[in-house]
């Protein structure tokens, strides 16, 4: 199970270095599925968790071609390098970060994580009834 928030810095040739505990159980058989999520940032699968997004994705009705298109269009197989390095297919600044998300990782710029994180927090936190 992913977890917790691991603030990364891609190298110069835009490789994602996966920190330990990823590359062990994401990346195990040296594949990661990469694909865009609409909220701007890259969803990392293990392709055993990947396989039935994708299918749950292509029974989705047509009026979500939109979607699926964003999502299936881009996802890719990378492959983990010796040293546990996966070429991140898009332009994210250098600066970013790994959010653990159960059976995937989010993998955002740092800068639009936080907006994100400040726009989703003002805009949900009165409409829900939990506490910490």
């Amino acid at each position: 199970m992913f977890q917790g928030t691991t603030l990364i810095t891609l190298d110069d040739k835009g490789r994602l270095a996966l920190p330990k505990r990823a590359r062990d159980e994401a990346a195990a058989d040296g594949v990661i599925v990469a694909a865009r999520h609409p909220d701007g940032c890259l969803v990392l699968y293990p392709p055993s968790a990947w396989a039935p997004k994708r299918d749950a994705l292509l029974k989705l009705p047509f009026s979500a071609r939109g979607f699926v298109r964003l999502v299936l269009g881009s996802a890719e197989e990378l492959k983990v390098d010796r040293a546990g390095r996966v070429l991140i297919p898009a332009g994210l600044e250098r600066e970013a970060a790994l959010v653990g998300w159960g059976d995937h990782f989010e993998l955002w710029d740092r800068a639009r994580l936080t907006a994100a994180e400040a726009q989703a927090v003002a805009q949900t936190v009165e409409d829900l009834d939990f506490t910490f």
